[in-house]
């Protein structure tokens, strides 16, 4: 069994996989990947089941080293620089980390999130099937808590095999869309301001919520109502009238009315909004959102048929110094 310590990390990177399923009558938040696309493409590309626990990381870098054996890696999501010494790693791309070299991995240039997933899974102790860490609950494994510099996560060691690439389809670049309701009543003439202005993720956000800069959306019978079910997505309006669009760490009920709900396709695409990056909603209907997320779950399954070698081309500096690159090339002063 090898290892993977964790050298530095930021503050928002945690394990994270499918999520906790069957334990919200129990007050457990499912929690699990902010992105799961991107997790199930790290993890195919390592040969692991699509929704394996993997390491998500958070918008700042960290340095990660192999240890007591090699370890087989995938980075996709964010993107941001990676190096194994002066090597540099591409994205949505399986790599070899060998025993005590050190993975660097930059800020995120664009979007948020990233997922590095290990061949053969985290070894843990699941609860309700799942390893996700919710901080505030204490749940999760190997550590039921974001990742820490000092922490050690088990994996298999790797074996021979060849390097692997995936190609995803570029993501759609449009409104973020959301169903109305189930309390979109409680606000009249403001459901269009919600839909007609534009939105910021504001920097206070984090895996319970994002909180949206815009207009105020006005409540026409004040901002509380008798607590019920949340779901992922659910978009509350406080009594500040700014919306907060509910993560995979919410609570599992709240007294906010509910103006609309991001649907699952589109969840991961919001996830990934840096913070001040102006965004709009489109409501759609609910034969629209569930479309869609058929269409996400087939993309998901068809990932292992995207699959393809790594074909690396090295660039051997020393031979390029001393080859007569310029062939039969003679002095123009001279003709």
């Amino acid at each position: 069994m090898s290892k993977l310590l964790i050298d530095n990390v930021g503050p928002a990177t945690s394990v994270q996989d499918a999520g906790r399923h069957g334990a919200q009558r129990y007050g457990l938040t499912p929690s699990g990947a902010m992105d799961r696309l991107s997790l199930a493409a790290a993890n195919v590309l390592v040969g692991n089941d699509a929704f394996a626990a993997a390491v998500e990381l958070g918008p700042l870098g960290a340095t990660l080293t192999a240890h007591d054996g090699a370890v087989r890696l995938a980075l996709t999501g964010a993107e941001r620089s990676a190096t194994i010494g002066d090597r540099a790693i591409a994205l949505n791309e399986s790599f070899l980390l060998a025993d005590g070299e050190t993975l660097t991995l930059g800020i995120a240039r664009s979007q948020v999130f990233s997922y590095l997933a290990i061949a053969g899974g985290i070894d843990g102790e699941p609860m309700f099937g799942s390893l996700a860490v919710n901080a505030r609950a204490g749940l999760g494994s190997p550590y039921p808590r974001p990742l820490q510099s000092g922490d050690a996560i088990p994996a298999a060691s790797a074996v021979v095999a060849p390097e692997r690439r995936l190609d995803l389809p570029t993501p759609p670049d449009g409104p973020i869309r959301v169903v109305l309701g189930p309390q979109d009543d409680e606000f009249g003439d403001a459901v269009a301001t919600f839909l007609d202005s534009a939105w910021k993720v504001s920097a206070t956000s984090d895996r319970m919520g994002y909180r949206l800069e815009g207009p105020e959306i006005r409540h026409l019978h004040g901002h509380n109502i008798v607590s019920d079910g949340t779901v992922d997505g659910s978009i509350q309006v406080p009594g500040n009238g700014q919306p907060i669009v509910l993560m995979p760490d919410r609570g599992t009920s709240g007294g906010y009315p509910k103006i609309a709900t991001v649907i699952t396709a589109d969840l991961g695409r919001l996830a990934q909004l840096q913070p001040g990056r102006p965004f709009r909603f489109r409501s759609v209907s609910m034969e629209e959102a569930q479309a869609e997320y058929r269409a996400m779950a087939g993309l998901i399954r068809a990932l292992p048929d995207r699959i393809a070698d790594a074909q690396h081309m090295t660039l051997d500096l020393d031979a390029l110094l001393t080859a007569n690159v310029a062939g039969a090339a003679t002095n123009a002063l001279e003709i």
